[in-house]
Parts: structure tokens; C-alpha cells; sequence
């Protein structure tokens, strides 16, 4: 449950274009789709990806670490680690397990057999998109999983593209997709009061200790 007065308490800091700006980017965002990322070793191309998700209003990237350790290259993501939700999972198997529960269907993106073109792909139900490592692509274990593949149609000799190029791609044409349809893909009511405590609290300096003098005065 959102604590409204706490909320409406920080939004008296920020600046009304900045509500106004959340406000607005929160029209477009969505839960519909999610992106998952598996093993990617080069970390600036996981940063990239979230930049892509930010840019195209995807609100959510699950980072699985079932190898490689991950953190978030600043330079790269260009400050998009404040808007977008990172969720880690330790294996591919619990991200699958996961993202299963919350009612996604899981969606390969591979260059190979039975895979569905990007523009056939059917955007009317919430889709995980999987994007796996820069020479080995998505592991096995995901690809025995999921649901449906996909692929981006090429004309030249090369047969794959960079990760961070991809998901930029897929993401784009997947979201203006499904912000021209009649599809109900808008975040609800509660994702909205949530993301604006959660973005006034990433746009205030020294938050831990306003937050500790609001509660102390504030108690409920």
C-alpha cells in the first residue's frame, strides 16, 4: 500500500515540470512486456539495454547472474538505472519461474528455426523477451522453456546482431505496436503511485535523511 501523505510530502520538493514530467512518462510506460537479459559477459551492453527499455517505456529488466556478476555501467545507461525496475535472478530457471507467475509468456529471440518474424509477432499477450549472451546466445535451458521465439528479419550475410542492437529493435517496434492497438497495456493506478515515490525518491538528494525526519515526525 502507498503511503500517499509521504508522497505527496516529497512531491513538494521536486519542481512542478519535474511532476509534470513524471507524470507524463508514466502515460507511456508499461508492465505488458518485460525484458530478461541471460549471462550478458560485456557489461555495458546489459546498461544498454536498459537505456533502450527507459527510452521505449518498457519499466521493467530482469538481469539473470547465473554466471557473470552484474552491475550497471553509469556512463552507458546514462542515468536510466533511476526509472527503470532491475530485478536479479540467480539462475534462468527462477527469472523463467518468475516471470511465469506473474502471468508472461516466455519469448526466445534467436536468428534460427521456429521463429516467428518480428512484425507476425502476436502483441496482444504479456510477453517476457529474452536476449542471451553476445557469441552464445540464449542457453539451452531457456530456449527447451519457452513459449514462442523470435527473430529480426535480415537481408545481409551477417545471421546475428550485438544484444544492445537487438533489444533496441524489438523493443521499439514491439512498443509503438502496442501503443497504436487497443490493447490495455497502460501501468494501473497503484504502478503509477508507486513509480512516483519511487522516482521523487531517486530525484532527492539526501533522502535517507529527509526520510528519517518525515517518519520521526510523522509517526503512524
Amino acid at each position: 500500500m502507498i503511503d500517499t501523505d509521504y508522497l505527496n510530502f516529497l512531491e513538494t520538493i521536486l519542481t512542478d515540470n519535474r511532476k509534470e514530467r513524471f507524470l507524463e512518462v508514466l502515460k507511456n510506460r508499461t508492465n505488458h512486456f518485460t525484458v530478461a537479459v541471460e549471462d550478458v559477459y560485456q557489461l555495458h551492453n546489459t546498461s544498454a539495454v536498459m537505456r533502450s527499455c527507459e527510452v521505449f517505456g518498457i519499466q521493467e529488466l530482469n538481469v539473470i547472474e547465473q554466471r557473470f556478476g552484474k552491475r550497471i555501467d553509469k556512463q552507458i545507461a546514462l542515468g536510466a538505472q533511476k526509472w527503470v525496475d532491475i530485478i536479479r535472478h540467480e539462475t534462468s530457471n527462477n527469472c523463467i519461474e518468475s516471470l511465469r507467475s506473474k502471468g508472461y509468456q516466455i519469448i526466445a529471440t534467436t536468428p534460427h528455426e521456429k521463429d516467428c518474424l518480428l512484425e507476425n509477432f502476436d502483441i496482444s499477450k504479456p510477453s517476457a523477451l529474452f536476449f542471451g549472451t553476445e557469441k552464445e546466445g540464449l542457453s539451452e535451458e531457456i530456449m527447451q522453456q519457452a513459449d514462442g521465439f523470435l527473430k529480426i528479419p535480415m537481408v545481409g550475410f551477417t545471421e546475428s546482431l550485438n544484444i544492445s542492437v537487438s533489444a533496441a529493435i524489438i523493443i521499439q517496434n514491439l512498443t509503438n505496436r502496442l501503443r497504436n492497438s487497443d490493447i490495455k497495456w497502460q501501468l494501473t493506478e497503484d504502478e503509477i503511485l508507486e513509480k512516483r515515490l519511487t522516482w521523487a525518491k531517486n530525484s532527492i538528494k539526501d533522502i535517507k535523511r529527509i526520510e528519517k525526519r518525515y517518519f520521526e515526525e510523522n509517526p503512524k
